[in-house]
């Protein structure tokens, strides 16, 4: 999932570099190479957008996000940067694998602002890591998949109005994977649908 922003076109400029240059990594990777193929493969992503934006001012601060995971028989190995979301339903639970890196976060991290007043805050959307072609430090999660594991990737905007108790159950109705995404997409519009929407 990458969610491009820094204005309606150069958020999607940004997303389509960093889409097409992942696009590599839909072969066959053994589990040793897996962490490597990732970073390689979101440093490509961060020189295009930088490589753009060096050639066309206009599209200077724009950047995406980039959620992504590979994965093989007995492994997936997530690579993480920005506010979209990984999860994984295990065991009839919801578990959140990646960590926004947004500035409300970081005051929760730092203990200046509870949890629960984060989806409120009015500086919820301002993230503090993105591919802008700058350095970037993304956060990696290796994860040993088993039967009955269901996995969601998704963007800022679902989760920014669909509460993740309810996005546990949605996932847990026993719907097939397109209907469940169907269905978070369908929420998220009733809720107020004030972003975009991205849900694997």
């Amino acid at each position: 999932v990458a969610d491009g922003m820094g204005g309606m076109a150069a958020g999607h400029v940004a997303s389509r570099l960093a889409v097409d240059a992942m696009a590599s990594l839909d072969v066959p990777i053994d589990n040793e190479h897996q962490m490597d193929a990732l970073h390689k493969a979101l440093e490509a992503a961060n020189g295009r957008i930088a490589e753009q934006v060096s050639a066309d001012s206009a599209l200077q601060g724009m950047g995406t996000t980039m959620t992504a995971v590979i994965f093989s028989a007995d492994r997936a190995a997530l690579a993480h940067v920005g506010d979209s979301r990984a999860y994984l339903l295990r065991d009839g639970r919801l578990n959140q694998l990646t960590k926004d890196d947004t500035y409300v976060q970081m005051l929760v991290d730092q203990g200046l602002l509870r949890p629960e007043e984060a989806a409120g805050h009015p500086r919820r959307a301002v993230v503090t890591q993105a591919l802008q072609g700058e350095p970037v430090s993304p956060s990696y999660v290796i994860v040993e998949p088993q039967a009955g594991d269901r996995w969601l990737l998704c963007s800022d905007g679902l989760t920014t109005v669909v509460p993740p108790e309810r996005i546990e159950e949605v996932l847990l109705s026993g719907a097939e994977p397109q209907e469940c995404c169907e269905r978070l997409v369908e929420l998220a519009l009733e809720a107020g649908g004030p972003d975009n929407i991205t849900v694997i």
